[in-house]
């Protein structure tokens, strides 16, 4: 090498070591086997500094242009987000272990706390290798980093500020017929963001607002610690909704349909034996009027009547309700004002039905007194029913229940007395005009 050369690699270097931010933005639009000299040779600081200003996907490609020795005195003195960002994208599971073990124990415990999320948070959902890139970043430099990490499958490239802050996101194919523009000349998205630590419904919720192809994760700081990708989130909606079937009707949301026997059994019985315990409150309802049915056996006939539609009108009262506590688009402090609407639905729509039910009994049965009857029930019935599918959801809530769990068991406790109850007592009371 000549002197010239050499001087000039020791200002790089000096300028590495001394100003690691600034030079980050050079070093990204270097070649990783050039750029690898310049930072082995500063301190350990300012690679890691370097390292951490590159944005994880262009700080992979130089790390793995390092030596081990290198990487294991840089990475320490990295931020722990930044250190679980390199080792995620490092492909050998050795490698992986071996950098981690190298860290000192309190950053490791924190490193390790960053890679393991709870089950059916979006942390565990997402991948945490999505491509992530600095806004001053070269487009074809990002495509060459996507062809070497074989990323085409992304639909999105997160993009970053020198910072590490998250910007927005950018269509994949744009950045590949990009050519060599920065990625901050190109269209970047704001995309909805979520938190490692939020839930599946959480995620749900976003995506019943928004249908999105991929959704950046973020930590605390903003900054970008993986994406949900379409897949993923197609998966969320899918389960989300599936779980919300099973666990309406008393089934867990973990059985699944190849489950043991006996799991299915834990699972069910509980909710089986409160169904009977509710079917004994409604079956104990009729047998206060039991005089009356046997003097009316048209009672009989009738009463699954006036208990299926406030029943149909409880569970689509309960359905918005729920969709609506899910997407956070109420709260319990709307209680009354949700109430309030549903009691009104159920309202008009009973005198909608009663007017048709009144018109069917009459020529069945030809007794002015028991269309009257069952008109009035069914008015008095669906109106409670709606006020109970809104209600019921809400205290659930209120109590910390979950309400998708247990709300159909007992809105069908409701909905059935307040069914069988309004139409017995009003025949009871109205009896010599049967």
């Amino acid at each position: 090498m000549s002197p010239a050369a050499a001087l000039l690699d020791a200002i790089a270097v000096e300028y590495v070591s001394r100003h690691p931010r600034a030079a980050a933005q050079a070093v990204q639009d270097l070649d990783p086997a050039t750029a690898a000299p310049l930072v082995s040779a500063a301190p350990a600081a300012a690679a890691a500094e370097l390292l951490a200003s590159l944005g994880p996907d262009s700080a992979v490609r130089l790390v793995r242009r390092l030596s081990p020795e290198i990487t294991k005195r840089a990475l320490p003195s990295a931020d722990p987000a930044v250190a679980t960002a390199v080792l995620r994208r490092l492909a050998g599971s050795d490698e992986r272990r071996g950098l981690l073990a190298s860290l000192p124990a309190a950053q490791r415990h924190e490193v390790e706390a960053y890679l393991s999320y709870p089950d059916d948070s979006a942390g565990s959902l997402m991948d945490p290798a999505a491509p992530v890139f600095r806004e001053d970043a070269r487009a074809g430099d990002v495509a060459a980093a996507l062809r070497e990490s074989r990323r085409f499958e992304d639909d999105v490239v997160m993009v970053v500020t020198p910072e590490g802050m998250l910007r927005g996101t950018i269509t994949t194919v744009e950045v590949l017929l990009a050519g060599d523009e920065r990625l901050a000349s190109l269209r970047i998205q704001a995309t909805p963001t979520i938190e490692p630590f939020a839930s599946r419904e959480e995620v749900a919720g976003i995506l019943e607002r928004r249908p999105l192809t991929a959704m950046p994760v973020i930590d605390a700081a903003n900054r970008p610690v993986g994406a949900l990708s379409q897949r993923a989130l197609m998966r969320v909606a899918e389960q989300d909704a599936s779980a919300d079937m099973q666990t309406m009707v008393g089934a867990s949301r973990d059985e699944r349909a190849l489950s043991s026997a006996m799991f299915a059994v834990r699972k069910r019985l509980p909710w089986l034996e409160i169904n009977l315990v509710t079917a004994f409150l409604a079956a104990a309802v009729v047998g206060l009027f039991e005089e009356t049915i046997a003097r009316f056996t048209a009672l009989a006939v009738l009463l699954p009547v006036v208990a299926g539609q406030s029943g149909n009108t409880g569970a689509q009262a309960l359905a918005v309700t729920m969709r609506g506590l899910t997407l956070h688009e109420i709260g319990l402090r709307h209680w009354l004002a949700v109430s309030i609407k549903e009691a009104a639905v159920g309202f008009v729509n009973g005198i909608a039905v009663a007017a048709a039910t009144m018109l069917g009994v009459y020529v069945w049965s030809g007794s002015p007194g028991l269309t009257m009857v069952i008109g009035i029930a069914m008015v008095l019935s669906m109106t409670i029913a709606g006020v109970a599918g809104a209600c019921v959801p809400m205290a659930l809530r209120a109590t910390g229940q979950d309400p998708a769990q247990s709300s159909s068991i007992i809105l069908t406790t409701v909905t059935d007395i307040a069914g069988f109850f309004s139409f017995l007592a009003l025949a009871t009371m109205f009896a010599r005009m049967l």
